[in-house]
């Protein structure tokens, strides 16, 4: 059925909009982004996908179509409260509450969600679906809201309610994606400088199959680490610090090893997005290897299934592009930049198997554009 058909069986009339919001891949910029630093992420094809009605009586009800239809209900006025039995519905619950804080007057709504976006994969799932449910509720309610603070509110409900402190990059991305872009993204100001792929390009996305966990493993540590080496060198963020700066700083090894993770990785994406705008596919490739080799020894995100994977695909593209993880890490996706004509040669050559031993998901992805409506009709 139909993301609308299941809307209108969950709920007994069909909906009366529907919206997507993309997952999004970052080609560059791991960790970056919540150090105010900058990211090259770019919104792809697999996306969340929101059917909605107003409901007159204030409720939010929300069906989920990827878990068998379950159901989970509130008000947005009420206070966050984590759902054990419905942990789908906390990302959800998480945007209506961020929404509400900010003194948005939200109608009610029935709401019928699906997506395509890999669950673990590190390419967004949570953000797009909090965008969407931001979109949809915003359209409800008669509501214009510009893309960076839809991308402020889903990052406001997923770090204080959720539990992950994550960055703008990953909203900020579904939310202001366009389509034949990277998007070089100053999360200190918040300031989106699209950045044409080379024409020719292709980007692939392969998952490791090692699953992720967030909220569970290192992330939040990584970033209290970051915090420190920032305060210990005086600054405000550490994409204002530098390598002698850091030299000179009273860090610990583990400590200083992270900030050098992060100071050489905004270095590395402000050359990614002249060497793309110069359509440099092999100066991309090394600067996608250097990050990958920071993430593995600076910043410790990476796992040996991953770094295999890694150096598989690096190895089958060679000059003409590049290969690194992408995402949180410990776990999820690789991503690939490499010519068109040869992406299907790279892919029949791969060898890469999962844990179970089993070939692993493969994407075949473009750039594509953020958030915004859905034809009913292509919400399958």
């Amino acid at each position: 059925m139909t993301l609308a058909q299941q809307f209108a069986a969950a709920f007994g009339a069909p909906p009366a909009l529907t919206v997507r919001a993309p997952g999004r891949v970052n080609l560059i910029g791991e960790h970056t982004d919540y150090n105010d630093g900058f990211v090259l992420p770019c919104a792809i094809g697999v996306e969340s996908r929101i059917a909605a009605r107003p409901r007159s009586d204030g409720l939010i009800r929300v069906t989920a179509c990827d878990f068998g239809g379950a159901m989970a209900e509130w008000q947005p006025d009420d206070a966050f409260a984590a759902n054990a039995a419905e942990p789908w519905a906390d990302y959800i619950r998480a945007m209506t509450t961020a929404m509400a804080q900010r003194g948005l007057a939200l109608t009610g709504a029935d709401i019928a969600v699906s997506g395509t976006v890999p669950k673990g994969a590190g390419l967004s799932s949570s953000a797009s679906l909090m965008v969407g449910i931001g979109t949809a509720l915003a359209a409800l309610a008669g509501l214009t809201i510009a893309p960076a603070e839809m991308a402020l509110m889903a990052q406001a409900g997923e770090c204080d309610h959720v539990g992950v402190r994550c960055g703008i990059m990953d909203q900020l991305a579904s939310a202001s994606g366009l389509r034949g872009h990277a998007l070089l993204i100053d999360c200190r100001s918040l300031a989106v400088q699209p950045v044409a792929l080379p024409q020719g390009a292709q980007i692939l996305i392969v998952h490791s199959g090692v699953a992720r966990g967030l909220v569970e493993g290192a992330y939040n540590e990584r970033r209290a680490q970051c915090e420190a080496a920032a305060a210990a060198m005086g600054v405000a963020a550490l994409r204002d610090a530098d390598l002698a700066m850091l030299e000179r700083a009273p860090l610990d090894p583990l400590t200083l090893a992270r900030a050098r993770h992060v100071v050489t990785e905004n270095a590395r994406v402000l050359a990614a997005a002249e060497a793309l705008a110069a359509g440099d596919l092999s100066a991309m490739g090394e600067l996608m290897a250097a990050s990958h080799a920071s993430m593995r020894d600076d910043f410790q995100i990476t796992v040996p299934k991953v770094d295999a994977l890694v150096a598989e695909l690096q190895a089958l593209i060679g000059p003409e592009g590049g290969a690194r993880m992408t995402g949180g890490g410990f776990g999820g996706a690789v991503v690939a930049l490499c010519p068109a004509h040869r992406a299907e040669a790279v892919l029949d050559a791969l060898t890469y198997r999962k844990p179970d031993g089993t070939p692993p998901l493969i994407l075949r992805e473009t750039a594509c554009d953020g958030a915004g409506p859905a034809m009913t009709e292509d919400m399958t």
